[in-house]
């Protein structure tokens, strides 16, 4: 490739994850929403609040005041407590489109996540191993921010 030229080839992710967490359904889909709200943490416990407003067509974006931030998605389906769905750009700067799903079942007194990332678009490379490293740690805040709200609710 020549030298200041960018790959324009079109990539993909397909990540999936499942996890079982020790929590009935309605607390681990409220640690969803922290996770992906006000709680939301980045690799290296660095903060990252962001907004989701939790209803069909709702915003999930970061607010950095005086009226900037960054658009990530929007609610696509939310079906408390079994189902939430985002589409958007997420973090990407660039074309691309993706698409997350939580699918929460109850299992036992405990509860089944399962998470998928689907995206399309002029992914780096960087992105595409990247996003894994990202995603699985947001997994394990989820189950912390749910044990934390198990153990509050008793």
């Amino acid at each position: 490739m020549p030298e200041g030229t960018a790959d324009q080839s079109i990539h993909t992710i397909n990540f999936t994850k499942e996890q079982k967490i020790d929590a009935p359904i309605e607390i681990v889909f409220q640690a969803v929403l922290d996770e992906l709200g006000p709680e939301g943490m980045m690799p290296g416990d660095k903060p990252l609040p962001m907004k989701l407003e939790a209803f069909p067509g709702g915003r999930w974006y970061r607010d950095t005041g005086k009226e900037s931030g960054h658009l990530w998605g929007h609610v696509q389906v939310i079906k408390p407590p079994g189902l939430l769905e985002l589409y958007g750009p997420m973090p990407m700067s660039y074309p691309g489109m993706n698409h997350l799903q939580y699918k929460l079942t109850a299992d036992g007194a405990g509860t089944r996540l399962k998470f998928t990332h689907q995206a399309m678009g002029l992914i780096p490379k960087e992105h595409r191993e990247g996003m894994q490293e990202g995603w699985s740690y947001g997994l394990k805040r989820i189950v912390e921010l749910a044990m934390k709200r198990k153990g509050a609710a008793r």
